[in-house]
């Protein structure tokens, strides 16, 4: 009796086929990376939004018990930070209301490389912290009124630098591609936060009714 031949033979894989293997592999990641990314991004640009509500909330609080007056509007003497925050001194107003934060790490957005977060009120230093505070803004009967943001803004194509930045309604200024790419976050009188590009932030800038908006820079 004849042993049967089996009609299925094994074949290897060849060289071309490996290729196309390869191939789809490549693609299909440069496809799917990109989406996988962008949550991580979005949630980053999420945590700066959520830390400037927590610092508008932490200023209501402040007033609240402290006659209706934010910090900036309140002397050194009397406990507040008026002529420190005119020099561009950012740090005093913070320290200030430190029981309200509660912890500092909030005053650093997670997207600036520039400054390094930290957990501890001692020692803290102005590379501690990502956000400007309002110079002029001493109580909030004007909710238009721009207290708090994001501090990488440039003049004419050159990023400011730590002090008293004083802008003027026609000035060009416009946020830095180096944190949220042409576009940032500001802090309101009233408690809201808002994510707006640099035409946003010079329509902002209009609408405070002041000819010059003064921000200390950390």
């Amino acid at each position: 009796m004849q042993p049967r031949l089996s009609k299925n033979h094994s074949a290897a894989i060849t060289l071309v086929e490996v290729l196309v293997v390869i191939v789809v592999v490549v693609v299909l990641a440069a496809m799917f990376l990109p989406i996988l990314a962008s949550p991580k991004k979005k949630s980053s640009r999420l945590g700066c939004v959520n830390n400037l509500k927590q610092i508008g909330l932490t200023y209501r609080i402040w007033e609240g018990d402290n006659g209706d007056i934010f910090p900036m509007g309140i002397a050194v003497i009397n406990g507040g930070s008026r002529e420190m925050v005119v020099t561009g001194n950012v740090v005093q107003t913070y320290l200030l209301m430190s029981n309200q934060l509660s912890t500092p790490i909030i005053l650093h957005c997670p997207d600036d490389l520039a400054a390094t977060g930290t957990r501890s009120f001692a020692g803290l230093a102005s590379s501690n912290i990502s956000y400007f505070v309002g110079a002029d803004v001493t109580n909030d009967t004007n909710p238009q009124m721009i207290l708090s943001g994001d501090d990488h803004f440039e003049i004419g194509g050159v990023p400011v630098k730590s002090g008293l930045l004083q802008l003027g309604t026609n000035d060009p200024v416009a946020w830095t591609a180096a944190r949220h790419p042409n576009a940032g976050n500001i802090g309101l009188a009233d408690g809201s936060v808002q994510s707006v590009t640099t035409a946003g932030l010079r329509t902002y800038l209009r609408q405070t009714g002041l000819a010059t908006n003064r921000f200390a820079i950390p």
